[in-house]
């Protein structure tokens, strides 16, 4: 999956930030993509107004034919990349408890097994269960990446908790 149509489901998902949007359109047009709504927003400096810059980017996808997922589409696929950020280990369980949203949407038995697993992360979870969560919070992440139909393609987004 390329990483213009990885941004949507991100988008949808909310875990893009929209100072993150003109960057992503600067990758696109390094990847092949043009077009006039995304060389403008490419142009456009992070801090840029935030409603001004998500109706370019929506624009912009208009262009190139990038079809915005649904809200459930957008959450599972939020919900995979945390298995697979963590199965490759470009997530920590703490980010994986961290990144789970209101967005995020489980409709197989192994996506509702890990978002259970992962929603009993707290911060106030006592250092003795960590160990045993962790491990959980892993098998339940192997099983899914090992099950999804949403795939290995799927890229980790950026941690939200800079």
């Amino acid at each position: 999956m390329d990483r213009l149509q990885d941004s949507a489901w991100q988008y949808v998902a909310e875990v893009l930030r929209p100072e993150d949007l003109p960057m992503i359109a600067a990758h696109a047009l390094v990847d092949g993509h043009d077009s006039p709504a995304l060389r403008e927003l490419a142009g456009l400096p992070s801090r840029s107004d935030a409603t001004e810059v998500r109706e370019l980017y929506v624009q912009v996808l208009s262009e190139l034919d990038v079809a915005l997922p649904d809200e459930e589409t957008a959450g599972r696929r939020l919900l995979v990349s945390l298995a697979f950020g963590l199965v490759h280990g470009s997530l920590s369980p703490k980010e994986v408890g961290d990144g789970l949203s209101m967005t995020v949407t489980a409709r197989t038995q192994e996506e509702k097994q890990f978002l259970s697993v992962a929603a009993e992360y707290s911060e106030w979870m006592e250092p003795d269960d960590l160990p045993a969560w962790e491990r959980e919070l892993q098998a339940a992440a192997q099983l899914l990446a090992a099950s999804t139909d949403l795939g290995p393609g799927i890229h980790v987004p950026a941690s939200r908790h800079d």
